[in-house]
């Protein structure tokens, strides 16, 4: 099976997954979505206790398994309480700063399912009320969403039906540029979930023999630190997590390669795997950069932290302002979709 890519219908789908809400926690949306896709290419698939999904192709050894992983779960907040004024306070859910989303708009969604639309703001944003609106800190204290409602008070919010525990997710503002870029809040990770699942589509023709039983999980929540690491099956001995590279001073990866990941803030990965994705990478005449993320886990990771007995390694596109309002090229989806479709059809690691 020859690599194909398919720009627009890639796009198509990262678009109709990034403009649905899924912050850790809040996830049953996306999750149906993704289900309704695998069921209409008829992959088999089952799904945890805890709501994530593993889609399996069969291969020619099924004995020793592969999978991969992406993450569909993003940022986003929590109603933590509900102020007298009739704003509401923020308890942040997944690992960024305040002021990655000064200034959006959200959706506060209800126990009943409806949502309520606001804007997250300072408190002092005025500038012709407030002297320290520019430099009063950016934190819990300070920013505070503005409801599009008519209500002065926390009776008349709770009159809404908006409660503290609610969801708040966070508009993507999805775009694609003329000049090939794609802009949007959450393309960690959905720009890789967008790429495993257009693999498993392709796959799903029975056109091709894959040499490995190979797992694609769709995980739901990597951004709180444990997405991926249980239901993985016993005959695993590779995992893969497709996730973001990071971009930024001192860093190699870019928005037109590929982002092979030799360590993070977990240590190494392992080492045979990782040049196994090199070489692949060679000769395939793939672009691609190798980094180091300092600041990073991944739920590969995290599978080794929960004690599984797997090589694991990390790759996916460059992501430019992870954890803000992110960026990427076409030219690093195909790269990173192109060595997705190189790796599971490569042998198995024996180092």
């Amino acid at each position: 099976m020859s690599f194909e890519w398919k720009q627009q219908e890639t796009l198509d789908l990262l678009k109709e997954l990034a403009e649905i809400p899924s912050p850790s926690g809040y996830t049953m949306d996306i999750m149906k979505t993704i289900k309704n896709h695998l069921e209409k290419w008829n992959v088999a698939y089952t799904e945890t206790h805890k709501g994530a999904i593993i889609a399996t192709i069969a291969g020619t050894d099924q004995k020793a398994h592969r999978l991969l992983t992406a993450h569909v779960d993003t940022l986003g907040a929590m109603v933590k309480e509900i102020k007298p004024s009739g704003r509401l306070k923020l308890s942040l859910v997944g690992g960024f700063k305040f002021n990655a989303i000064e200034g959006e708009n959200c959706l506060i969604h209800k126990a009943d399912g409806d949502t309520v639309q606001g804007t997250i703001l300072m408190h002092q944003t005025t500038v012709h009320v407030y002297k320290d609106a520019g430099t009063a800190s950016r934190d819990e204290n300070n920013m505070e969403v503005r409801l599009d409602e008519k209500v002065f008070s926390a009776e008349e919010v709770k009159a809404l039906g908006i409660e503290v525990g609610d969801f708040i997710s966070f508009h993507p503002r999805y775009t694609e540029t003329g000049s090939g870029f794609i802009k949007s809040r959450h393309l960690d990770d959905k720009a890789s979930t967008a790429l495993l699942l257009q693999l498993v589509k392709q796959l799903s023709s029975g056109n091709v023999a894959l040499p490995h039983t190979t797992h694609f999980y769709i995980s739901n929540n990597e951004e709180i630190g444990y997405g991926g690491n249980s239901n993985i099956p016993q005959e695993t001995v590779e995992y893969i997590a497709v996730d973001m590279g990071a971009i930024g001073d001192g860093q190699q990866s870019d928005e037109y390669t590929v982002s092979i990941c030799a360590k993070d803030s977990s240590g190494p990965y392992h080492y045979g795997l990782t040049r196994h994705l090199i070489a692949l990478a060679n000769t395939n005449d793939i672009d691609y950069k190798v980094d180091i993320y300092p600041y990073y886990g991944s739920d590969a990771s995290a599978a080794i932290r929960a004690g599984y007995d797997v090589k694991h390694a990390l790759f996916g596109p460059g992501i430019e302002a992870s954890h803000s309002y992110e960026r990427t090229h076409v030219d690093s989806l195909k790269a990173a979709a192109a060595l997705l479709h190189a790796y599971v059809l490569s042998p198995l690691v024996t180092e």
